[in-house]
């Protein structure tokens, strides 16, 4: 699918770099890359001085709902899809009363697509990390600009009942290496979240960091902190970082670098990983799934051209990219997938860069669930938002990175719904006999059998592709565990079920991760500096 690049842009990069782009970027005429057919928003005058609170805070609220509905998740579903998925389970369940061995055949011969696609992308995976070994070349690697080149960066780190990380955020912030006067970093902080307030106010911020007080209001949600602190920020490009994020000290640079590479890239996303990994089975599970996903996965997406789902931090955009996508969904609790869809059928890409940001995983079923269940809900909102219109969507995207949708966003959430029932299927069998789709049907037995080798090779690749993983961050320790995997995926299809109930009864409700000062797992930490992982960076 071929783009035209708007020559304004065009000129700019070359007449003066990566500065003169994204200072031209910055004055509104948002025309990066784009193609008629995308989709658009219409521009919004910013609020005189003496506006600013108020329309700050109800354009950070609803102004993507109000200018682009169909893009936003205020709606969990439209009526079309209430129905047909009322319907569907309607029509499965009166065929699996009345034609039963029908009803399981066309069940299983409809789920063989998406598994298998999902197993050929963790196979690309593992080839592509394997052939990456072999080269000795690092996926996302970068040439860094000159110091002259670099952009002015605001940093945003949305907080909430993080009182207790408040000294080692400040700590992990001020150990970043780039230019003071190119960078900013905006604290925001919630107006009821007192205890945050004084913790805060209680450490000595240096001159770069400021605090955004957001108004109270709903939805009390994290993107919509980040959409209220953006009309704070002045810099070219702007980064997000959650209050327990220990980011590579040269990752701005690393980002800035890949940013310059292509005036197509709206975001740059860093790798993700766990420093508490050796805490608990949960973490260590967590650290596996991080590491697979964010060192193999999403590279490998970006090769294929396919849609990349964002992690929820560590994301670089262009200021005027967000500009002209919206910026964030307030009303999705998983912003950052859904953002990363957008940015793909607005026709832009993002690029995966050889950086790490350091994170604190769940240590407890409770945390795990709580968070896993917020995930699982804004992927299925993030889903049924781009499917509202998905000839649309399809047009935005093309129909090959469309199809790439259904199997990252679709298989995902299908896969982790499915999965506990192939171990009932497993039990039935065991105890009445092997089922049977259709008797002596020669097509009966080609899907029977694509079924369990998509059934084999999802646990082999999974469990191979997350071995590869840590091998490949030195955690031979952390490897063994991957051969648990399985019973982890059970977990993760619990949280699915929890995350289906609460998107009809509490789409918007946000359950908080809650996060422990560096010194409270310091034995991990100290652990992870000398096996690949973080050791200058981490200060504890």
């Amino acid at each position: 699918m071929s783009e035209r690049l708007d020559g304004r842009v065009e000129a700019a990069r070359q007449a003066t770099g990566l500065r003169a782009m994204l200072a031209w970027s910055r004055s509104r005429q948002v025309g990066l890359w784009r193609a008629p057919a995308r989709p658009t928003l219409r521009k919004v005058p910013s609020p005189s001085p003496s506006e600013r609170g108020g329309a700050d805070i109800d354009q950070a609220a609803i102004g993507l709902r109000r200018l682009r509905p169909d893009l936003s998740a205020g709606e969990p579903t439209w009526a079309w899809q209430k129905w047909t998925l009322v319907s569907l389970l309607v029509a499965l369940g009166g065929a699996g009363v009345a034609v039963p061995q029908h009803a399981l055949f066309v069940l299983v011969a409809v789920l063989v697509l998406p598994f298998s696609c999902v197993v050929a992308l963790r196979s690309a995976a593992l080839w592509f990390t394997a052939a990456d070994k072999r080269r000795g070349a690092s996926a996302g690697s970068v040439v860094l600009i000159a110091e002259a080149e670099l952009p002015r960066y605001s940093l945003l780190v949305p907080l909430y009942d993080e009182a207790d990380v408040v000294p080692d955020l400040v700590a992990a912030l001020s150990a970043i290496d780039y230019p003071r006067d190119r960078l900013e970093v905006f604290l925001i902080v919630e107006a009821a979240d007192l205890a945050t307030r004084r913790a805060v106010s209680a450490v000595t911020l240096p001159s770069f960091m400021t605090v955004v007080i957001v108004p109270d209001g709903n939805p009390r949600t994290k993107p919509r902190a980040l959409n209220f602190a953006l009309h704070c920020a002045t810099g070219d490009v702007v980064v997000v970082y959650d209050a327990e994020d220990v980011p590579e000290p040269d990752q701005l640079r690393r980002a800035a670098g890949l940013l310059a590479a292509s005036p197509r890239i709206g975001c740059v996303q860093a790798r993700l990983n766990v420093l508490n990994a050796d805490e608990t089975w949960l973490t260590r599970q967590f650290a596996i799934e991080y590491t697979a996903l964010f060192d193999c996965l999403l590279p490998t997406f970006e090769r294929l051209g396919l849609p990349v789902p964002l992690g929820g931090t560590s994301n670089h955009f262009p200021r005027a990219v967000l500009e002209k996508v919206g910026a964030w969904d307030p009303y999705n609790v998983t912003e950052d997938a859904d953002l990363g869809i957008r940015l793909a059928r607005f026709g832009l890409d993002v690029k995966v860069v050889a950086s790490t940001t350091w994170e604190e995983a769940p240590d407890n079923f409770s945390s795990w669930r709580n968070q896993r269940t917020r995930w699982l809900k804004g992927w299925m909102q993030t889903y049924l938002v781009h499917m509202r219109r998905p000839l649309e969507t399809a047009r935005d995207l093309g129909w090959a990175r469309f199809f790439g949708f259904q199997v990252l966003m679709g298989g995902l959430i299908l896969s982790a719904l499915v999965h506990p029932w192939f171990y009932v299927a497993a039990a039935v069998e065991v105890a009445f006999g092997p089922l049977q789709t259709l008797h002596h049907h020669a097509l009966s037995d080609v899907i029977t059998a694509l079924g369990l080798v998509n059934l084999v090779l999802g646990y082999v690749t999974g469990v191979a592709l997350g071995w590869a993983a840590v091998v490949g961050r030195g955690r031979w320790k952390l490897a063994v565990w991957a051969l648990t995997m399985p019973i982890y995926w059970l977990f993760i299809s619990f949280a699915a079920y929890r995350a289906l109930l609460q998107l009809a009864s509490a789409p918007y409700k946000w359950e908080k991760t809650r996060h422990r000062p560096r010194a409270a797992f310091i034995g991990q930490a100290s652990a992870a500096a000398g096996t690949g992982e973080p050791s200058g960076q981490i200060k504890v």
